[in-house]
């Protein structure tokens, strides 16, 4: 019995572990110090695993360029607003109304842009949603013409289309649905397939709306779908016409099931003039005149895997009681050493 003792104070057997052996003069400092050392880690712990979480539930909208981390935002050059020779006899210089959407979020980075029709199967046509309020021209004189390079010249289309009488019969709203081709080209909202025209038709407006392609359901992709939306335009020249110049960029959006869909963004110059010939003032109108980019933008769905999650998790754990364990050491041991300077023990 007696040997067995002797072994037990050699080995310090017997001892409970985190209690100040019997006869110390340890203060129990350090054993509230090492205490809030395991609170503050475990806290931080708690504080990654939620972040850590809260990332792996989020889902990612990744947009871009492949093998880069460049993000583009679309923009129109002087270039392309000049392209189109105007000779207005009185006119305001182009303002670029260029509505890139806001900058992308954290998590919508660009990964992939090519040179592509996205939509083979429309058949070489693109769905135009329009809705614009004229408050000062009667329904009667409102009509839609459209015109591209393949030939196309339609006066007044009325299919798919409404008119609204606005200000007791005194204004219009047209609301129409509409493809145009996909090769350069023109719509415009005019008086030409009015039967008689007036003298002075006022083309002040209000646009609401002018998308293209699918409307996306989706709240964490910002782009320019919608730029004219809200454009006021109540203020201008009565008499003046109105070139909305626009780019438009063919737009993927892929869901985690990998359904896609088809839309397009597009940005906009505008320059308001009136316009004369050699027979007098020539009838206003807004026109809306595309071009379409080569250039396909994907959005594409992602969540984080699970196991990229695990991993990260357990990186955050071991890395975290490593450091722990480093503070801690060095608390305990700047802790001796000064309590050997207080008993005179350190020369």
């Amino acid at each position: 019995m007696e040997k067995l003792s002797s072994v037990k104070s050699v080995t310090g057997a017997g001892r409970v572990p985190g209690r100040c052996p019997e006869g110390s003069d340890q203060t129990w400092g350090s054993v509230h110090m090492g205490r809030s050392v395991s609170v503050c880690c475990c806290l931080f712990i708690l504080f990654l695993f939620l972040s850590e979480l809260t990332g792996f539930i989020t889902t990612e909208i990744e947009a871009g360029r492949r093998g880069t981390t460049q993000q583009m935002r679309l923009d129109v050059r002087a270039g392309d607003r000049g392209r189109r020779s105007l000779r207005p006899c009185a006119s305001q210089p182009a303002r670029p109304l260029t509505r890139a959407g806001p900058t992308p979020s954290p998590g919508a980075r660009v990964n992939e842009l090519y040179v592509d029709d996205p939509d083979k199967d429309s058949g070489g046509k693109i769905d135009v949603s329009l809705n614009i309020s004229l408050p000062n021209l009667h329904c009667e004189l409102v009509g839609l013409d459209i015109q591209d390079e393949m030939g196309r010249h339609e006066v007044g289309h009325i299919d798919n289309s409404m008119k609204i009488p606005l200000n007791n019969g005194v204004g219009c709203r047209f609301e129409g649905q509409f493809s145009i081709n996909k090769v350069p080209g023109n719509f415009h909202v005019s008086t030409h397939s009015a039967t008689a025209q007036p003298q002075n038709p006022d083309m002040t407006h209000v646009i609401h709306k002018l998308s293209f392609g699918d409307t996306l359901q989706v709240h964490n992709v910002h782009g320019a779908f919608n730029a004219l939306g809200g454009a006021d335009r109540l203020t201008s020249n009565p008499l003046a016409s109105h070139d909305y110049i626009l780019k438009i960029v063919p737009t993927v959006y892929e869901d985690k099931s990998g359904k896609q869909q088809y839309s397009y963004q597009y940005t906009v110059a505008n320059k308001e003039y009136v316009a004369y010939s050699h027979t007098g003032r020539i009838i206003p109108a807004i026109w809306f005149r595309y071009d379409l980019s080569p250039i396909t933008v994907k959005y594409t769905e992602r969540r984080q895997p699970l196991y990229r999650f695990i991993t990260t998790i357990c990186a955050i754990i071991g890395g975290t009681f490593t450091v722990a364990g480093i503070l801690d050491s060095c608390i305990f041991t700047a802790s001796e050493a000064w309590k050997k300077i207080q008993l005179g023990k350190m020369h």
